[in-house]
């Protein structure tokens, strides 16, 4: 069932928007299992905050990986947010194992955050030109998450 759902864009086109959707939704996932497992191993006075902080990481993520991933489906293309998937494209460096300082914890969001919305503006660009419904998730996605970003970037004291 290769072509279960037929494109309204042309094949040139849809290989740009699938590899670029594809792309945002295992950084997407990636993102929602990072900002996770800090969440759960964050410790230090500033705790609570960056708990919770981290929380609204996580629902925008998985809010956006939900966009992007029926997007793809939508054009036709099946998105693939397997385990395997994420594991071997997301952009995102590995996070430390174990208890994480909150001062750590707010550089490793930091550094997560940059890399994909770097990434998500390169894919932007890329689907400008052939698909603005598509750019349009990508423009709002990346706005949502340079707040996040903006955020714990005020959080870094050191």
């Amino acid at each position: 069932m290769a072509n279960a759902v037929k494109s309204t864009l042309p094949e040139e086109d849809l290989k740009i928007v699938g590899g670029a959707l594809q792309g945002a939704l295992v950084d997407l996932v990636d993102l929602s299992l990072v900002a996770k497992q800090i969440h759960w191993n964050v410790v230090g006075p500033r705790f609570r905050s960056i708990h919770l902080q981290l929380d609204e990481v996580v629902d925008t993520a998985r809010g956006y990986s939900d966009t992007v991933a029926e997007r793809a489906s939508a054009v036709g293309v099946s998105p693939d947010g397997r385990a395997a998937s994420v594991a071997s494209g997301s952009v995102i460096d590995k996070v430390a194992d174990g208890w994480q300082q909150d001062t750590d914890a707010v550089q490793a969001m930091v550094s997560a955050l940059s890399a994909v919305i770097g990434k998500a503006r390169v894919r932007m660009k890329s689907v400008g030109e052939v698909d603005p419904v598509t750019e349009d998730i990508f423009i709002s996605m990346i706005g949502e998450l340079e707040k996040h970003h903006w955020m714990f970037q005020a959080e870094n004291r050191s």
